[in-house]
């Protein structure tokens, strides 16, 4: 008994924040963490001196940051000596736990203590240092499954600091934590599965070496002596209990006369009012019993219910009476209290600490009426209590195998294993040793083992009954389920039935309080050996109860619907998707222009760049580092910033000449900061006289502006634009951003050819050289590649063109360079000429706190004026059908009834008439004496005198009818608060409204919000995180919002009291501007606030533009690969060896849009499948990247266009002709169009030039194929409106070609230089007996030409064919293929030839 008392009291656990164990329960989770060693010098040099002998250990002990609670027990390594100088300290000690908290907030302190022996020779303990271990990842039920090493940081303190109210989370980040530098703890952290059997024999958060011997497992193999990497149970003995009697001093009727009393004087003292003691009665006598092995129940114990012994004497038959009596004589008179059943206990291990725990306990009832007859069980439920009166621990293992055995009875405060507080005992002062042994009670039981097998045997794989009793992956059957039949052979007596279990108290019984009712957990959820609080201990709850109860009735029938129904299993699996890596667009290299360049751009006329002095603007070299000073930028007393984008010219370069044609105009489409997408006009191209070659990198052409005419203006060539960032522009705060976003992001510029309009490429360029820094204008000079990247595919997807597992061939991405585009940035800084309302001096933590002061007072104003007079003191009187259109029109159809048609309603109409009838009774009025004279009759007085009448009616009855609405719509605007804010796509605006509640009781206030991208943040975390974020220090509370699942939240407010209600306004749709309402509903219905928001939505950065061409009515899917995290910018500092988590967001819900989660220093894959509309549609959406929990701030934000074509699938030979048919159908009117190809050399279209579309008719477009070399590849075709350069059709040629078949091979070995080539000939003879025409093509026509395109030769007659080689610039080797087509453009044969470049 001594081995279980020890463990007993060396494993008490200190239970987790009430709080915290309200929440849902989850799953637990094992982990093995392992602590390695510790490097740098983490003891004090003083330390070091003062003390002798000085040694060091680690301490661990699980912390709640949310509720600032330590919680477990503190687990302690071996202690380790240290050296001098201090260097690496190596303990390599395991550590195991399991855990159902899945919280981010759950983590594992480690502190670092030094201990040594004084001068005095007596021991010290000093702490060096601690470090916050994150058990579980940001995102919710997602542990750390990394199991690399990873590196611990340690601070300055104690972990007792953690407690300290200034630390607010993240603790991390506080100021107040100071990190020990050159010190950090390497440890590995990881789940660990194998420990799920063993559950039941750990209790959770109980923090265990892999060295400490756990009761229930056998040693480790080996010589490591880890039990608990791979536990091996003891093989269970199964032990009955029969003819148990529980014997109460000095005797049961006295006992509980006493006990009777004591409530109800405890009753009295609480202040609860006084109790009749003749009201109150017992319910009932419980008895759990369950095994215990020093650190929890191993499994919940089996609640039984027992009976006074004469009860069961005169209601069971004469056996059993017989044996009560038996018994009842060595009681010495005293009544016992009886168990008329046989007791179980399948979970019993040899070890010296398996106990069997006996606990005694009392269920008290007070009818709640005076007839306590007509009380139902509902009513006698509400005052149910249950308290623990005495307890009982017993190792059989001392006793012999089977016998009768007397144990004493406790109480008392001493410590118990439900860890609850139990009923007194008697004073012993005047007792002896023997008396206090039998003073509080005995029990008395006959005990018998059920095996005789060996007990140290280890548990092998057992089926049938036995493995559900204890499964090989989850912990075994919770402990209040019922306890299994007994074996024939050992069957109880017809007398003592083996019930489920549980008894009527649990089934109605309820918890003492709210907060007891609220910590009971499911019994299927419970940890085995958990007991935080004494109402776990006692408290079951019904749901649990029954589930268990119908469990035991059909547990085959539940095990075979299991197999049933059971789910395939999901295998591992990736969909194959080529990625597309982010940047490799825009990856073409920006340098300064050449000097030779910039001869010819100087003497070309372009306009200058000057700054606000007429000076001209300060050039800098974009090859030269920037360094970026944040507060020298704001400081800048030039507070506006001109930006200037100049196009100066386009070159081509040499990779490019194959001959493909070169564009004649183009045109560029960007977005630069929040200002809306621009697309410059139509630029032409124009060749300089003096330019030099294509393949020296010089200047070719120059962008001249085009006029309507289509001639190019005479003026001053390239093209500038031009955008003013200043006060008036930027919102409070945002200079900052803007600052930023200059020194980290590039600009994107796609290049349009301005004919075909076909995309060329795209080029990307830094801004950093645009930060002037003081200076009073900055301009940089760019020369960028302008890269085109195209889609090959391998193999077509076609029907069934799908490998293994469903996945789809890849699709390459290749990159070429298509030109060189000359650039100039500046930024000429101005004075900001007035002050646009005091914007750049408001701080920005004023605009989140949103205050309904201003609303609680009345202005008064008219009833039919809406909000035009709120802030009007004195309202004038006016006309009531001048104010209200709808009773103007009334009044006017009255007057004008039967004259005239009802399209007289509409309110300017009805003014315009309502005036003309005015100066027409004015005109009547000064005529009215010629008139009267005239004769004017009485009747016309009377009919105008009866229509006056009419419409004052008219007026009264609209008055009565609009009265109440209009009264409540003004008496509103008295708690009605109007704010603006300012919002951008993905980023989440955040504020606070201060709520007052007006009245003089309490209220559950009600937040009713009519726009879902409006919400109330209900997290104390995420709120917590926001205020930090945006420099605010309003008090936040914990558990503020009661929430009642999609109902809207709700909270309390007491009289008069302020609450600041949290808000975030996060969107992702491209509107521009949205109202918001949110009423502050009270108890009774009435609103106490109302908010309105108007929601200005800004333009938003652009990181990265994407542009797909895909067939239409079909689905795309990408797969764009996000480069290493730490080069994105506004990508955060995350710890070593752990990348931060990465959500995605779509601006258009149509759009399936997600990431997955894979290892740390994987690549992270963002996936795209998009529906494509008919062509030729665009579809625009944005894809919004976020690498922080709560989605607050985009760190990429991507534009994706997807233009849908007709698709047209092309199965052809490389080389040869194939011919297709498409057809064109004209629009309403007449146009002029031409087809272009993004591929000249490859396809052909007839008519080739300019042709006439009639209006809604049918046209054909004859379209030649020859694809150069084999593989598939996408081709480009656009028809063309010339005079508007309109597209009006386009197509999406899908070419699927295959290589011919070679029948001779050469090779030539060629020289590297700048010569004119070399000539060769080879011989073809024709097989044919006929003189034959013949056809040559090569797929490499810049490498390769013919003297000839073409030849004729006679049958069976050789020809020669002269080939010449173009010289090359670079070592190494090509296979050029020659096509030999016959008349009909068929491939009759194909040459190879390996040219060797030395």
């Amino acid at each position: 008994m001594n081995d279980w008392h020890r463990v007993f009291t060396q494993n008490v656990l200190v239970p987790p924040h009430p709080q915290r164990a309200r929440q849902l329960v989850k799953e637990s989770t094992a982990f093995q963490c392992v602590l390695k060693w510790l490097d740098g010098p983490i003891i004090r040099q003083g330390e070091l001196e003062v003390l002798s002998e000085v040694e060091c250990h680690l301490r661990v002990s699980f912390f709640d940051v949310t509720y600032r609670h330590f919680f477990g027990r503190t687990w302690k390594t071996t202690v380790k000596p240290t050296t001098r100088p201090p260097s690496r300290i190596v303990f390599n000690e395991p550590l195991y736990f399991h855990t159902s908290l899945n919280h981010p907030h759950i983590v594992a302190v480690v502190e670092v203590v030094a201990e040594g022996k004084k001068r005095d020779g007596t021991l010290q303990t000093s702490s060096c240092g601690f470090g916050i271990l994150q058990i579980f990842s940001n995102q919710l039920n997602s542990p750390t499954s990394a199991s690399q090493d990873k590196r611990l940081r340690l601070y300055h303190g104690t972990p007792r600091a953690l407690l300290h109210p200034l630390l607010q989370d993240p603790t991390e980040q506080n100021k107040h934590m100071t990190l020990i530098e050159n010190c950090s703890l390497q440890y590995t952290l990881k789940p660990h599965p194998a420990l799920e059997p063993a559950f039941h024999l750990l209790p959770e958060n109980l923090l265990v070496s892999g060295l400490q011997q756990i009761p229930g497992l056998l040693p480790a193999h080996g010589e490591s002596g880890d039990a608990l990497r791979k536990p091996r149970l003891q093989k269970p003995i199964t032990g009955h209990l029969d003819d148990l009697f529980f014997t109460l001093y000095p005797s049961l009727e006295k006992f509980e006369e006493e006990l009777l009393e004591l409530h109800v004087q405890d009753h009295f003292q609480e202040g609860c009012g006084p109790l009749d003691g003749g009201g109150l009665e017992i319910l009932e006598r419980r008895l759990r019993v369950g095994v215990h092995n020093g650190l929890g129940f191993v499994q919940r114990p089996q609640v039984v219910v027992l009976v006074p012994e004469m009860d069961v004497a005169l209601t069971r038959s004469a056996s059993f009476s017989r044996k009560v009596a038996s018994s009842s004589k060595t009681s010495s008179g005293s009544q016992a209290l009886v168990l008329r059943s046989r007791l179980r206990l399948p979970e019993m291990v040899c070890h010296p600490a398996f106990a069997v725990v006996f606990q005694l306990e009392y269920v008290f009832s007070s009818p709640a009426g005076v007839d306590s007859n007509a009380a139902s069980v509902t009513s006698l439920s509400n005052l149910a209590c249950m308290h623990m009166v005495r307890w009982a621990v017993w190792n059989p293992l001392l006793e012999a195998d089977s016998g009768r055995v007397t144990l004493p009875l406790q109480g008392g405060i001493q410590p118990n294993p439900s860890h609850c507080l139990v009923y007194k005992v008697p004073s012993a002062s005047m007792s002896s040793e023997e008396v206090k042994q039998v003073e509080s009670g005995t029990v008395r039981f006959q005990f018998s083992l059920g095996s005789e097998e060996h007990l140290d045997a280890p548990v092998e794989p057992v089926s049938g009954p036995k493995a559900e009793q204890q499964p090989a992956r989850k912990p075994p059957t919770s402990p209040s389920s019922p306890p299994a039949p007994a074996p024939r052979g050992l069957a109880a007596t017809q007398d003592s039935p083996v019930g489920p279990g549980l008894s009527i108290s649990q089934l109605v019984a309820s918890p003492r309080s709210p907060t007891q009712h609220c910590l009971a957990r499911p019994t299927s959820q419970l940890p085995h050996g958990s007991r935080a609080s004494p109402s776990q201990g006692q408290e079951f709850p019904l749901e649990g109860g029954i589930s268990h109860l119908e469990a035991a009735l059909s547990q085959t029938c539940l095990v075979l619907e299991t197999s049933i129904t059971e789910r395939l299993r999901e295998l591992p699996f990736t969909p194959l998707h080529a990625p597309i890596v982010v940047g490799t667009q825009t990856r073409s290299s920006a340098g300064q222009p050449s000097r030779a360049s910039m001869v010819l751009l100087q003497s070309s006329g372009f306009p200058e760049i000057l700054d606000a002095n007429k000076q001209p603007a300060e050039a800098v070299n974009p090859t030269d580092p920037v360094t970026f000073n944040p507060q020298k930028e704001e400081s800048d007393c030039l507070q506006s910033n001109e930006m200037v984008l100049q196009f100066l010219a386009f070159s081509r370069v040499a990779q490019d000449c194959r001959g493909t044609s070169w564009p004649k105009t183009v045109y560029f489409t960007f977005q630069f900061y929040r200002f809306p997408p621009a697309t410059t006009p139509r630029l032409q191209l124009v060749q300089l006289d003096e330019a030099g070659q294509p393949g020296s990198g010089a200047l070719t052409h120059i962008l001249v502006p085009v006029s309507r005419d289509g001639t190019f203006d005479a003026g001053s060539p390239g093209f500038q634009l031009r955008y003013m960032v200043g006060p008036g522009f930027l919102k409070p705060g945002e200079r900052r951003c803007f600052a930023r976003y200059l020194a980290v992001q590039t600009l994107q510029i796609d290049v349009w050819d301005g004919d075909s309009l076909l995309l060329i490429g795209s080029a990307a360029v830094q801004m950093k050289h645009l930060l002037r820094q003081g200076r009073p204008a900055v301009q940089a000079s760019h020369e960028l590649e302008v890269v085109a990247t195209e889609y090959e595919q391998d193999t077509m997807v076609v029907s069934g063109d799908v490998l293994g597992f469903g996945r789809v061939k890849p699709i390459g991405v290749h990159s070429v360079v298509k030109g060189r585009l000359h650039l100039t940035l500046a930024n000429v800084g101005h004075l900001c000429e007035q002050k646009v309302r005091g914007c750049s001096t408001l701080p920005l933590s004023r605009s989140r706190v949103i205050s309904n002061d201003g609303a609680s007072r009345f202005s008064g104003g008219s009833l039919l004026t809406g909000g035009s007079s709120r802030r009007k003191h004195v309202v004038q009187a006016q006309k009531l059908a001048d104010v209200d259109s709808e009773l103007a029109a009334m009044l006017l159809t009255h007057a004008r009834q039967g004259t005239g048609p009802r399209d007289i309603g509409r309110e300017s109409d009805a003014t315009r008439r309502r005036k003309l009838e005015r100066m027409k009774s004015v005109r009547l009025q000064e005529a009215g004496g010629e008139l009267g004279r005239r004769g004017t009759s009485v009747l016309a007085q009377q009919s105008v005198r009866t229509q006056h009448l009419r419409d004052l009616q008219v007026i009264a009855a609209y008055r009565e009818r609009t009265k109440a609405e209009s009264i409540a719509s003004l008496l509103s605007l008295a708690i009605t608060t109007e704010h603006t804010l300012h919002a951008t796509l993905g980023v989440a605006e955040f504020f606070e409204f201060v709520l007052k509640n007006p009245h003089n009781t309490q209220h559950t206030v009600t937040v009713e919000i009519d726009n879902p991208e409006l919400s109330v943040i209900v997290d104390s975390q995420e709120w917590r995180d926001f205020k930090g974020a945006a420099g605010l220090h309003t008090p936040v509370e914990e558990d503020m919002f009661h929430l009642r699942g999609s109902l809207a939240p709700q909270l309390y407010l007491r009289p008069h009291e302020t609450a600041h209600i949290p808000f975030k306004f996060q969107s992702f749709s491209a509107g521009q501007l949205a109202m918001v309402q949110v009423l502050f509903r009270a108890s009774g219905g009435k609103p106490i606030a109302v908010l309105c928001l108007t929601v200005e939505l800004q333009p938003h950065v652009v990181d990265q533009v994407f542009r797909f061409y895909h067939p239409e009515l079909s689905f795309l899917k990408k797969a764009i690969r996000l480069p290493p995290w730490h080069t994105l910018p506004g990508a955060p500092v995350g710890t070593l060896g752990e990348d931060p988590p990465v959500h995605v967001r779509c601006s258009d819900p149509n759009v399936i849009c997600e990431t997955q989660n894979v290892g740390p220093g994987e690549p992270r894959d963002v996936f795209l499948k998009v529906a494509s509309g008919p062509s030729p549609e665009i579809k625009d959406f944005f894809v919004i990247i976020y690498s922080d929990r709560w989605l607050a701030t985009p760190t990429q934000t991507w534009q994706v266009h997807l233009h849908s074509l007709q698709r047209v699938d092309v199965s052809c030979v490389a080389g040869q002709l194939t011919r297709l048919s498409l057809v064109l159908r004209g629009t309403q009117t007449v146009r002029k169009v031409r087809a272009f190809t993004s591929h000249p050399q490859e396809l052909k279209t007839d008519p080739k030039g300019v042709f006439v579309l009639p209006p809604r008719g049918v046209q054909d477009l004859h379209v030649g194929v020859r694809p150069l070399r084999a593989g598939s590849r996408f081709v480009h075709l656009n028809l063309v409106d010339v005079d508007c350069h309109q597209l009006v059709a386009s197509w999406l040629v899908c070419l699927s070609c295959r290589q011919p078949l070679i029948s001779k091979a050469f090779e030539i070995t060629l020289a590297v230089g700048e010569g004119k080539g070399v000539n060769k000939r080879i011989t073809y003879t024709n097989p044919y007996p006929s003189r034959r025409t013949f056809h040559l093509h090569s797929d490499h026509p810049e490498l390769l030409r013919f003297r000839e395109d073409s030849f004729q030769v006679a049958g069976g007659e050789t020809y020669t064919i002269g080939l010449q080689f173009a010289p090359s610039l670079r070592v190494g080797e090509e296979e050029i293929l020659i096509y030999i087509n016959d008349h009909e453009d068929k491939n009759e044969e194909a040459f190879c030839v390996k040219v060797i470049y030395r």
